[in-house]
């Protein structure tokens, strides 16, 4: 039941082409990346910004947190500007579809960034719904701006567009191993099946 190490994890995504970010961990799902990551990133004493549109898995993730969140609405950069402004002693984190599922339009990701630059916020990026269809050798939408140095955490799927079973989150090793140790949808769930890894690092 342990989680695959990062080296197979790093060596997976970076077979995709996808990692820009020096740790990767392999999870079942996107849903129970999400689910993960936030609740272990936000934490109760955090705030999260979040995209009216954002997926299921985003919107449950920032429920489990149990965060304070704020809706802003889709793509507004003015009214997420403005409720960054608002939010005082509390960490921040930012997170959005870097295309949306149901509306397939994208978000401005460069505006994020630069707003949790100023605001020393911190950027989750759900990249499910770009992976093999945005960006150079279909990396993404991150790829696809030059954001790779920006983004605290990209999450992605291993199935979609590469037709295998997980999901992955790229981020710095000292975030990597926190999230081994408090992420709960990696620790108390099963390893991805070495078979689906190695379709997914062939496809």
């Amino acid at each position: 039941n342990q989680p695959i190490d990062q080296d197979t994890a790093i060596l997976v995504v970076e077979e995709m082409g996808h990692i820009g970010k020096p740790a990767a961990l392999l999870v079942s799902t996107d849903y129970m990346t999400n689910l993960g990551v936030l609740a272990a990133l936000a934490g109760r004493r955090g705030e999260v910004f979040a995209d009216k549109l954002n997926h299921a898995s985003l919107v449950d993730g920032c429920r489990l947190a149990g965060a304070e969140t704020v809706i802003y609405p889709h793509a507004d950069m003015k009214a997420l500007s403005e409720a960054l402004d608002s939010a005082e002693g509390r960490q921040k984190t930012i997170v959005t579809d870097s295309v949306f599922s149901m509306d397939g339009d994208l978000a401005p990701l460069a505006e994020i960034a630069e707003l949790a630059e100023r605001h020393g916020a911190r950027v989750i990026v759900d990249e499910a719904h770009a992976t093999g269809t945005i960006g150079p050798g279909g990396r993404g939408l991150i790829a696809e701006l030059g954001l790779e140095g920006r983004i605290d955490v990209a999450v992605g799927t291993l199935s979609k567009a590469l037709g295998s079973y997980g999901a992955y989150a790229c981020c710095s090793a000292t975030m990597a191993q926190f999230l081994v140790n408090r992420a709960r949808p990696l620790i108390y769930s099963t390893a991805l099946p070495p078979t689906a890894v190695a379709a997914a690092a062939e496809s």
